[in-house]
């Protein structure tokens, strides 16, 4: 059958290995020092691992692929434990997947005899009823791990009222935004990864001041060739004149530059490109125009 799978590419894989925590089916392996597909029965192609490289060697292509098999997945899945198995189980609910998730469910419950846990255990996590789930539902990934930040020094300054909105439009989600909207058109256009506004105090005053705005996750959204496709419309057809890319400091906030190179490589104009990463505290770590 016809279907989405992740596909490599080894040239641009410098084995970091970043991408093999964020694949819960264990469908990608290291081997020989580059990424690999073991395979495709166990790959969904929901591409949870894309935003987890930094080299943008990873992309989903369509071809000829064995279906994808859950109770294969459920048999190695619980090989490595609770934790695994609820990282899982995680992944296919936030993706949609109801009927792999009440499959994998019904594994576990069959096969109740033959685990060191109860599948009540793992439901329970699974949506969300317990700090366990907080703690192991990310998969390993840092930008999933919960943290507390120890509290900043307040500096008295002059009282001058709430911050202004510096917003210039609706909506603001890439999924949701006309890439060839006026307020596009000819303008200074900024890219955030979601958590970016809220980790930085100086969102809209240092940055989205006179820019137009549009906001994605490269771990959680889905279907990303159409960000591309819609980056490189920006550049193309609404003209804009500069894109700035602001991500945090995690492996699956790369995907969102990548994305955006992707494009750029694509059109037939050039725009300056600048990166913007921030820390998990909210300070800017690097400010860079960049090749693309």
């Amino acid at each position: 059958m016809v279907r989405e799978v992740v596909k490599i590419d080894e040239e641009l894989c410098d084995g970091c290995g970043l991408c093999i925590p964020g694949c819960h089916e264990g469908a990608l392996k290291l081997i020989d020092g580059k990424a690999r597909l073991i395979s495709d029965l166990m790959c969904d192609g929901l591409g949870a691992c894309l935003g987890h490289c930094p080299q943008g060697a990873i992309t989903i292509e369509k071809r000829e692929a064995e279906p994808y098999n859950e109770t294969k997945v459920m048999e190695i899945m619980i090989q490595k434990g609770k934790n695994t198995v609820i990282a899982h189980l995680k992944h296919l609910k936030e993706h949609g997947e109801t009927d792999f998730l009440k499959e994998g469910v019904r594994y576990l419950k069959a096969n109740a005899a033959l685990l060191n846990f109860r599948p009540e255990e793992v439901m329970s996590e699974v949506h969300g009823h317990s700090e366990a789930h907080a703690r192991h539902a990310g998969g390993g990934c840092p930008g999933s791990r919960t943290m507390i930040f120890k509290p900043k020094t307040v500096v008295m300054e002059p009282e001058s009222g709430p911050g202004q909105s510096e917003l210039r439009q609706w909506p603001v989600q890439m999924h949701l935004v006309n890439p060839i909207a006026p307020y596009f058109k000819y303008s200074d256009v900024l890219i955030a990864a979601d958590c970016t506004a809220f980790a930085f105090g100086g969102f809209h005053r240092q940055y989205l001041r006179g820019k137009s705005l549009a906001i994605a996750c490269p771990k959680l959204d889905s279907d990303m060739e159409v960000y591309v496709e819609k980056i490189n419309m920006m550049i193309d057809e609404a003209k804009v004149n500069t894109i700035t890319v602001m991500i945090m400091q995690v492996p699956c906030c790369m995907g969102l530059l990548q994305m955006v190179k992707a494009a750029a490589s694509r059109a037939q104009r050039k725009v300056p490109v600048k990166l913007i990463v921030l820390g998990i505290e909210g300070e800017i770590l690097k400010e860079e125009w960049i090749d693309n």
